[in-house]
C-alpha cells in the first residue's frame, strides 16, 4: 500500500485484519497513527524508491495499491510495481478522472476519487475476494461484483448467465456503468455486475476460476 491517507490505512487495517501481510509505504511517518488496527509492516519513503520497495520485499507480492495524493506518483508507482516487479494485481488512485482512459489503456486499472472506496480497490487487488455489495430481506438473493479474469476476455456477456442461479445484470467499464449490455462481449478490466441465489454464489466463483 503506498500511500496512508484515510484510503489507504482503512484497506490496510482491513487488509491486515483479513489475515493478508500488508505493507504500507508513506513519505510523512505520521500519517501511520491512522493505522489504529494493523499488524503489517510500515515504511517511510516513497513507493517508487528501490530501496523502500526492496524493504517491502515488492518482488513478492501479489497485490499493490497507489493511493498517494499525486495522480503521477501514483501512476510511476503502479507502472513500476507492474513492470519492473510483476505484481499481478495493481491499480492507481487519479484525481483526473479523464486520464482514466489513458492509463487502463496502459493496462493500469484506476480508480478517479469521485468514485473511490476501499471496496472498489480492494476488487482490484484481491479479484477472487468474495464480498457481496448487497442482499435482499431473505438473505437469498445477492449483487456482487466481480473483475472479469483476464482468461474469459472476448467471450459474449451472454455466456456468463449460469443457469437459473446467476445472471450478469450489467458491468462498469472503463469507468462508465452500463445496464444494456445486451451483445456486448467481455473485455478486460470489465467489472460484472452478477445477480445470484445462494447456490450460484459458488457457481459464480468456479466459472470464473475457470473450475469445470
Amino acid at each position: 500500500m503506498v500511500g496512508c491517507g484515510r484510503v489507504g490505512s482503512e484497506l490496510a487495517m482491513q487488509l491486515s485484519e483479513e489475515g493478508h501481510s500488508v505493507v504500507v509505504i508513506d513519505k510523512n511517518r505520521e500519517a501511520f497513527r491512522r493505522l489504529t488496527r494493523f499488524h503489517g509492516k510500515t515504511l517511510i519513503g516513497s513507493g517508487f524508491d528501490r530501496d523502500v520497495l526492496f524493504q517491502a520485499d515488492a518482488s513478492h507480492a501479489h497485490a499493490l495499491a497507489a493511493v498517494t495524493s499525486g495522480d503521477n506518483t501514483n501512476i510511476l508507482c503502479a507502472r513500476i510495481a507492474r513492470d519492473n516487479y510483476a505484481i499481478q494485481n495493481v491499480v492507481a488512485r487519479i484525481y483526473d478522472p479523464q486520464r482514466a482512459e489513458i492509463y487502463m489503456k496502459l493496462g493500469i486499472p484506476t480508480v478517479a476519487t469521485s468514485l473511490w472506496t476501499t471496496q472498489q480497490v480492494k476488487r482490484w487487488m484481491i479479484p477472487s475476494d468474495e464480498s457481496v455489495e448487497w442482499t435482499d430481506g431473505t438473505g437469498t438473493l445477492h449483487l456482487v461484483e466481480r473483475l472479469l479474469p483476464d482468461h474469459l476476455a472476448g467471450r459474449p456477456l451472454s455466456d456468463f448467465n449460469l443457469g437459473a442461479n446467476v445472471r450478469v445484470v450489467g458491468l462498469v467499464r472503463a469507468g462508465q456503468g452500463r445496464v444494456n449490455i445486451e451483445g456486448l462481449f467481455a473485455q478486460e478490466d470489465d467489472v460484472l455486475e452478477c445477480l445470484v441465489n445462494t447456490a450460484g454464489m459458488s457457481e459464480l466463483t468456479a466459472f470464473l476460476e475457470g473450475v469445470s
